[in-house]
This record gives structure tokens, sequence and C-alpha cells, in this order.
């Protein structure tokens, strides 16, 4: 499998000729999840969720589908029916080839004053890889590679290095980063890497690794 990194916290998977899309939302690439045969979206946040990108996606692929929870289905259904799946925690699918298995049901807390919304994480291929969207979602088995969302409105970093304490993972890969300048990063990776009992890196838009 192959993952190469998006702006943001859009990820492309590509194993045996297909690709599976992860999040690509609005400070993505406008081509994020072109020739994908499938994408999966965490939740309806437009750094996650971009309806134009989705519908080029769709009508760039006739047989392309689109996993997510209901709030984002709602809204892509009726121009795409029978193609858009609603999916919750707990359950299980194959997208594009890609065995995925959901985890969570809420956004994190941005603030108290804030309704929560629902997000939902993508297990893919047996733990090979895991995004939990806007949440530190735990999905209580082995992760290989984890999308660690290092810097949003809604967490810190102490967070942040407890998270990936708490999963273990083989390696951490940095997702939604696009808020981190430059000039912190430094600060991010040498804390992550010393604190999180793990291997942890960042790849650049555009680069790729071999999982």
């Amino acid at each position: 499998m192959r993952l190469t990194k998006m702006s943001h916290a859009c990820v492309r998977l590509e194993k045996d000729g297909r690709t599976l899309v992860i999040d690509p939302g609005g400070f993505s690439e406008q081509d994020a999840a072109l020739g994908a045969d499938a994408v999966l979206v965490t939740h309806e946040h437009p750094d996650h969720f971009d309806e134009g990108r989705l519908r080029a996606a769709l009508e760039a692929v006739p047989g392309a589908e689109i996993w997510t929870l209901r709030s984002v289905a709602e809204q892509l259904s009726a121009a795409f029916p029978g193609r858009v799946r609603t999916v919750g925690h707990g359950d299980t699918f194959t997208a594009a080839g890609f065995d995925v298995e959901v985890h969570g049901e809420l956004h994190a807390v941005i603030h108290p004053d804030i309704p929560r919304i629902t997000n939902i994480g993508f297990l893919v291929d047996d733990g090979a890889v895991f995004h939990p969207g806007d949440a530190l979602t735990v999905p209580g088995r082995p992760v290989d590679t984890l999308l660690l969302p290092v810097m949003a409105p809604w967490n810190k970093i102490s967070e942040v290095i407890d998270y990936v304490r708490e999963v273990k993972p083989r390696r951490a890969i940095d997702i939604h980063d696009a808020l981190l300048t430059d000039l912190a990063r430094p600060i991010y990776d040498r804390q992550i890497g010393a604190l999180g009992g793990t291997g942890h890196g960042r790849l650049a838009p555009g680069d790729a690794t071999d999982l």
C-alpha cells in the first residue's frame, strides 16, 4: 500500500491499482479526490468535506463511491443515488478493495458552548492505517500507521502526545497541519518524537511512503 499525503487532513491510499481518498476538504488540493475509486469522509467541517471536490470525483469515475456519516451523506445522496453509503461506529465495509472499520461517534470538544457534531474515524486494512478525523479516538486494536491530527482549534500538544502513547502505533504521520506554521514544526517534531514513544514523521503535500 502506498500513502500519499495531500494538504491538511487528506490522504490518498493506493493498492492493487485502486485508490482510496480520505477527507478531501477545502484546505486540500482542488484535485485531491480526482481518480479515486472510493472516498471516505469523517465529518462535515469544510476542511474535511468539500462538496465540489466530491462531486468532481464521482463525475470523473462513474463507479466511484463515497462512504461517510449521515450529516455528509444527506448533502450528496440525492445527486448520486446508490453511490453514497452511510456508515457509523462499529460498521465494516470494503471500498476500492480496502477493508475498513468505523470507529468513533463525536467530534472533539472545541468549546463547551459549541455543540458537538458527529465524527467517525476509519481503520484501514486491519490496522495498517487509522485516520481519526477530528477526534482522538482510540480504536482499541493495533495500529501500524496513525494519521495524527497535530494542530487544530480543539487540541493541544500534550493531548496529541498522550494520544500517540495510548494508541501505540508503530509510527505516526502528521495530518491536520495546515494551521501549523513552518516556525512551529520543529517544536512539534521534537516533542512528539521524544515523548510519543513511537516513530514520528511528516510528509510534505504530494510526498508518499510505502506502508
